[in-house]
């Protein structure tokens, strides 16, 4: 549309003459958006339109402009040129107050509640129904408003439970509330199902139709493709900013999604070739591990990890797979139990020892475990390197086969921009995770612990780190993987173990389980006749608990 153009009176003549194109206006209708950071354009007159009482999805790789373009619908940005259209109308945002005043709310990935109190307070919070002329908040009001809502909407919630008592999936419901309860008509969701077992996945899933059989509107960003088609009317794709395309859910397929996404096509399901175990290289024993509060986040665990086999640990996140993976990798304390490495025992040793030893780690916190983010890649690529023979006489860093070393990985992880002097900072959340990858890859190490080695990271790199996971396997070595991705982690391991609460409540054969029955394992359930004799042969073999989990 050209910008000089007069805005037509929404809704009056032709179909051509409204900026939607058709009489009836959309729930959301964002024309030619266009959002610039310093050295960045986030959105490239984007034209995105949503009709009402529909699921819309919100495709695309990581840094694709997804949850930027639904920050300018939301109001946390203001769009640097283009204009928002709700119901037909005109509208500027200043802020999020602003876009709530017209029915607009947005329900983060990471939830905003408040742990000690409870369901209704958390509903009602900054907007609480008052008594006594204003000067006290009518507690008894809360609950009952919050009830009805929760009975309106088929929400089976008790909102006098505190946060901090209920389960994840539900935790997601009330913040759902908290939108209902300020009048929203149109719900935004940022990545709804990053946190939730298959179970509470499918929950979600009822909870969005119910509300759509209400008349609510709802968009929600994801990378996940089959979601997208299951849930979703429409499923629009952006790549570098633009907007690809939109299709109907009924007309699209995973391929043809990855393909709009990627640019290219990409091979989805991973073709795992067979491999021999070898020998246990890595054995846990009866750990216990505190979180950072002083509370058991790991309770008793136990299992070993093969040469040859990837071993992998599913489970929602926060039952304390980021405890055991810090303790393993040597970055936070272990209570009791013991860890051993390669026939020694590597309990309080500290990593460097470990890293020496050839355990390469892949972090789930990247910036805060993997990368100093001020410095440039060069010395981000030496990291816990400085003494092996490769990088140094042991005295003096040898920076010509650094630079040559840091330059490989660059290349064959297509890191961008492709500059050893870019400071990490400068970088992307998807280069940065592409360049811990492949210098934790290139060591040539004996066991890696990969902890989310795909998160925020595009399809078709996530193919390249899948197959470099499988051909370091076929190479013998040992892969301790740790994934909230269902598939990935499924797909990808010879065995798995779930974990609950702190504990592995089975080590399962992932070809004989099915996704339900990994769902009930994750919310701490046991499926009636699930084989787990992997569990009962590795406590066998592993003589202080190991395998099954539990003490």
């Amino acid at each position: 549309m050209d910008g000089s153009a007069e805005t037509p009176e929404p809704g009056v003549g032709s179909e051509r003459a409204t900026p939607w194109g058709g009489e009836e206006p959309p729930a959301v209708h964002l024309e030619g958006i266009t959002k610039r950071f310093p050295g960045v354009v986030a959105n490239d007159d984007v034209d995105f339109t949503v009709d009402r009482g529909t699921i819309h999805a919100l495709v695309g790789e990581n840094g694709a402009g997804k949850t930027t373009l639904m920050n300018v619908l939301y109001g946390l940005y203001e769009p640097t040129e283009g204009t928002v259209w709700i119901d037909g109308e005109a509208r500027t945002f200043s802020d999020p107050a602003d876009a709530m005043a017209v029915g607009i709310g947005m329900i983060h990935q990471h939830f905003m509640l408040v742990d000690t109190m409870s369901v209704a307070e958390n509903v009602v919070l900054g907007d609480e129904p008052k008594k006594w002329g204003g000067l006290a908040t009518d507690t008894a009001r809360a609950v009952e408003e919050t009830r009805e809502l929760a009975e309106r909407y088929g929400f089976d919630i008790d909102p006098t439970e505190r946060i901090e008592e209920i389960s994840v999936g539900e935790q997601q419901r009330v913040e759902i509330l908290k939108t209902l309860y300020r009048g929203a008509e149109i719900l935004i969701l940022d990545e709804p199902t990053a946190v939730l077992t298959p179970q509470e996945v499918e929950v979600l899933f009822e909870v969005l139709e119910g509300l759509i059989a209400e008349g609510k509107t709802i968009i929600f960003i994801t990378h996940k493709l089959g979601e997208a088609l299951r849930a979703a009317d429409e499923i629009s794709v952006l790549r570098d900013g633009r907007l690809v395309g939109t299709v109907p859910a009924g007309e699209a397929t995973e391929e043809r999604l990855a393909s709009m996404m990627v640019g290219r096509d990409v091979i989805l399901e991973i073709e795992k070739p067979p491999s021999t175990r070898g020998s246990a290289l890595l054995r846990v024993d009866d750990l216990v591990v505190e979180d950072d509060r002083g509370v058991t986040a790991v309770d008793g665990v136990g299992f070993a990890v093969h040469t040859g086999e990837i071993f992998g640990i599913a489970g929602v996140d926060g039952n304390g797979q980021t405890e055991l993976v810090e303790a393993i990798t040597g970055l936070r304390p272990v209570e009791s139990g013991t860890i051993t490495f390669d026939g020694l025992e590597v309990t309080g040793t500290p990593r460097r020892r470990r890293i020496e030893a050839g355990m390469a780690y892949i972090a789930e916190d990247r910036q805060k475990r993997s990368l100093v983010m001020e410095y440039d890649l060069r010395r981000n690529g030496l990291l816990g390197c400085q003494r092996l023979p490769a990088f140094s006489d042991g005295w003096r860093i040898d920076w010509g086969r650094t630079d040559a070393y840091v330059e490989d990985v660059i290349t064959e992880y297509d890191v961008r921009p492709p500059n050893a002097a870019a400071i990490a900072r400068s970088l992307s959340g998807g280069n940065q995770q592409k360049f811990i990858v492949g210098r934790e890859f290139e060591r040539d190490p004996s066991l890696v612990v990969a902890a989310q080695p795909t998160r925020g990271v595009d399809i078709g790199s996530i193919e390249f780190i899948h197959d470099r996971l499988l051909e370091l396997r076929s190479d013998g070595k040992a892969i301790l993987l740790v994934s909230s991705k269902l598939d990935e982690v499924s797909q990808l391991s010879d065995r798995l173990a779930v974990m609950h609460d702190g504990e592995v409540v089975a080590v399962v054969d992932p070809e004989s389980v099915t996704e339900e029955e990994l769902g009930l394992l994750m919310a701490g359930e046991r499926p009636t006749g699930l084989d787990t004799e992997e569990a009962r042969t590795e406590r066998t073999e592993t003589p202080r608990g190991g395998g099954g989990g539990g003490r």
